[in-house]
């Protein structure tokens, strides 16, 4: 997938994440869902695309 599709992803996985927690609760099983479905887009692009910065 390339960087472009993951972004793509991650703003439409972010809209529906807030449209759904606005209609159901930010403590609802549908929106928890959505906001797992999320941090595991997020996981992947950090995992693929950001440089990790050496402990010091």
């Amino acid at each position: 997938m390339s960087k472009e599709q993951l972004i793509t992803l991650i703003e439409k996985k972010r809209e529906e994440l807030i449209q759904i927690a606005s209609k159901n609760g930010l403590s609802s099983n549908l929106a928890i869902h959505h906001s797992q479905e999320l941090d595991e887009l997020l996981n992947e692009y950090n995992r693929a695309y950001i440089k990790k910065v050496p402990a010091h």
